[in-house]
């Protein structure tokens, strides 16, 4: 494996502390593992000169190539299900019995390959039924890594990918395209929009969330970063709204304005 030096990890730590607001102060290993190879087969001797090119790059593929190397993570349909579960129980009817407009806004905040949001849109299939077609529930999702955006708006999974998803979920939702993988409906991707957006972007939103799930994404921000990131998020929800993070996460550490309604979950005071 080629050694990361003390200054080009550095240089990488400042760049995506800069850019992205990601923190990979104690990513060592993980920088090595992701680019190690990728560096070499690109015909460099080493990181510094691979960076100064990626972040030089005029056509920006080799920038962007980097961005989805550290930043792609594993992910799976229904991980961490109780939260699928309290937007069944909670969240939706919340919504179905105090709006008028029924246009239901949730925001799937590092959507990653596009599990998150597509198995909320198939919640929300479920919940409302035959009465679908009176809602707009268009989903935002979105994620810093074209590649991992690109794979989620293919929306082609395996069957072990499926494996926690109910059967009679695979036989509405998908259709199969070869002896192990499926793809998902036209009718569930067109409850979906995928963005590319940065989190240290400003959040310029038409109008607010209902919800709003940025699930173990921010572990990867200090605590300053967090702070300001979840005022953001606080800003762009509804009265009412709720915010989810991921189950190894918490908001005990950062300064917010958010109600604790149980682990991993907060509510905008209505």
């Amino acid at each position: 494996m080629l050694h990361l030096k003390d200054d080009e990890f550095n240089m990488i730590v400042s760049y995506m502390k800069t850019n992205y607001g990601i923190s990979l102060e104690r990513k060592r290993p993980l920088i090595e593992g992701r680019l190690g190879n990728h560096v070499l087969s690109r015909g460099f001797n080493n990181y510094k000169e691979y960076f100064e090119h990626a972040f030089k790059s005029k056509s920006n593929n080799e920038l962007v190539s980097l961005i989805n190397r550290l930043t792609t993570n594993h992910t799976f349909f229904l991980r961490e299900k109780t939260h699928f579960e309290f937007y069944r129980d909670k969240i939706l009817p919340w919504v179905d019995h105090t709006l008028k407009c029924r246009d239901l806004r949730v925001w799937s905040a590092g959507c990653s390959s596009g599990q998150e949001p597509y198995t909320l849109a198939m919640i929300g299939r479920n919940y409302f039924g035959s009465l679908s077609h009176q809602w707009d529930c268009t989903l935002l999702a979105s994620d810093i890594s074209d590649r991992a955006l690109l794979s989620a708006k293919k929306g082609v999974y395996s069957s072990e990918e499926l494996r926690n998803i109910p059967s009679s979920w695979i036989k509405k939702y998908f259709v199969q395209v070869d002896d192990d993988h499926f793809e998902v409906t036209e009718l569930i991707k067109n409850d979906v929009v995928f963005r590319n957006f940065n989190l240290l972007s400003p959040f310029q939103f038409k109008k607010p969330f209902h919800a709003i799930l940025c699930r173990n994404v921010m572990i990867y921000f200090d605590t300053p970063t967090k702070n300001k990131m979840i005022d953001k998020f606080y800003q762009a929800l509804l009265p009412g709204g709720y915010f989810l993070i991921g189950h190894s996460e918490s908001l005990s550490s950062c300064h917010h304005r958010f109600k604790y309604i149980k682990p991993s979950i907060y509510q905008k005071a209505p």
